[in-house]
Formats: structure tokens, sequence, C-alpha cells
């Protein structure tokens, strides 16, 4: 018995909706650019002077932001680390296995959703008005920023666990305290440190930028580059980022590996 295979439709041979998609996508986006005006005062030849600058770098400036890059990293570490101690008990408030009390879960949670709902950038613009251009105006950015974030992924890890060890400890008198430290923490304990790891692979990243609005690190040099249009400068200043963005993915990535 010979099987025939069904006969396709004209649209489905030609993928005719995903092309139309494409085409619609493609027609959107060029209708916004035109509608907000991004394709207004756009000068080539600005642009190509600017590329042909920076493809020269000045590599005697490499030795002045040996110190900012060291400082950006500093700044990501510090505020991730700050703001993973804070997350901690603010998670274990928000997970519904270990708090019961439905309203003061939901105050905690709707705290932490205000948090998130805070831009990095926002964030190091009032530090900055605070404390003044430096680097703890970064360092305090990026710990609310990491707080806000780990508390998310921490809550969700904690309800993920087994509830066998606590029903166990519980059934021997265990306190509270007690079953987060024997039943919670050595559950939980790899994702914690995969999702420390993982905030500080952002928080590299976005200190570069929060230093751009005066919150310390290597950011401010770039700032000033730009200002005094060494776009020779701003291209060591661009790969030295690179450099170290790609470093400290590449030893996070190894590390969250040996971890799952």
């Amino acid at each position: 018995m010979n099987a025939t295979l069904p006969e396709r439709q004209f649209s489905e041979k030609w993928h005719v909706k995903g092309i139309l998609s494409v085409l619609l996508f493609v027609l959107i986006f060029i209708g916004s650019g035109y509608n907000t005006g991004a394709t207004a005062n756009f000068s080539w030849d600005q642009f190509w002077d600017l590329l042909i600058r920076m493809i020269h770098p000045d590599w005697t400036f490499v030795s002045a932001i040996i110190t900012p890059i060291a400082e950006t990293i500093q700044m990501a570490l510090v505020g991730t680390l700050l703001g993973t101690i804070i997350a901690i008990p603010f998670s274990l408030l928000a997970a519904r296995n270990i708090v019961k009390n439905t309203y003061l879960r939901g105050i905690i949670r709707f705290f932490l959703n205000l948090v998130r709902a805070l831009p990095d950038l926002l964030l190091a613009a009032v530090f900055v008005a605070i404390v003044g251009i430096g680097p703890m105006a970064g360092v305090g950015a990026l710990t609310i920023f990491s707080f806000g974030m780990i508390s998310k992924l921490f809550y969700e890890a904690i309800e993920t666990i087994d509830d066998g060890p606590i029903e166990a400890l519980t059934s021997v008198g265990a306190n509270g305290v007690q079953k987060i430290v024997f039943a919670v923490i050595p559950q939980v304990m790899n994702q914690f440190l995969s999702y420390f790891l993982y905030t500080l692979e952002i928080n590299v990243r976005a200190s570069t930028v929060l230093g751009y609005l005066g919150a310390g690190g290597v950011g401010l040099y770039l700032d000033q580059t730009l200002s005094l249009f060494r776009y020779d400068r701003t291209a060591v200043v661009i790969l030295a980022i690179l450099v170290v963005v790609i470093i400290v993915d590449g030893i996070s990535n190894r590390l969250r590996e040996a971890l799952a």
C-alpha cells in the first residue's frame, strides 16, 4: 500500500505567512523611525570621521585607565555583594513556602516590585545627587539594583525546594531559623551562587554606563574623551571595557557550569 503525502497549500509551500510577517515588521520599524525622527539630522560625514579616528587608538592612554577599570570591577563586586546580603532575608520573607501570612508576603513582594521598577540609570542619578560624583554613587546604585533583581530570583528558587526536610525538622521541634539554615539554604546554595554570578556579569556592564553619569569608574573617562573629541582615546576605553566584560563573562560562565 503506497502512502501519499498530503499536498501542502500554496501559503505553506512558499511560507507566505512568514514572509508577510517579516515585511510587516520591517514596514512598522521604518515607519516608527520616521515618525519618531530617528532618521533626522544624521551626518554620514561625521560618522565616518568618528569611525576613522577610532580605528587608530591612542595606546598610550591604556596606562591611564587601568585604575578606573579596576575601580569599575570593584564597584560591581561590592554592589552585587551588598545587594545579595540585603536580598537574602527579603527573599525568605517573600517565599510562599516559608511565610504563610499572605498579607505580609504581599507587602514584601509589592516592595520588591517597586525596587525593581527603578532603572539603574535613575538610581545612579539619584545617588550622584546625594553623595556626589564618585564610586560611592555607583556602589549605591548597583546595590539597590542588585537587591531588586536578586530578591526575585532567590525567592523563586526557594519556592521550588523539596518540603520534605522542612517537615522533618518541624516534626522534631526545630524553630524557624533552624529550618532555614539546615533545610532551605543547603537546597538553594548552588542556585544562589549562580544567580550572584549572573548579577555580577550584568553589573560589570552596567557600572561602565553608570560611570558615564558620574558614578565613578571607567565610565567617567568615556565621558571625558567623548567631550574632548578624543575618539582615539574613546576607542581604547571601549576596547578595555570589552576585554573586561569578556573575561568576567567567561569566568562567571565556567563557575556557573561547575555549580550546575
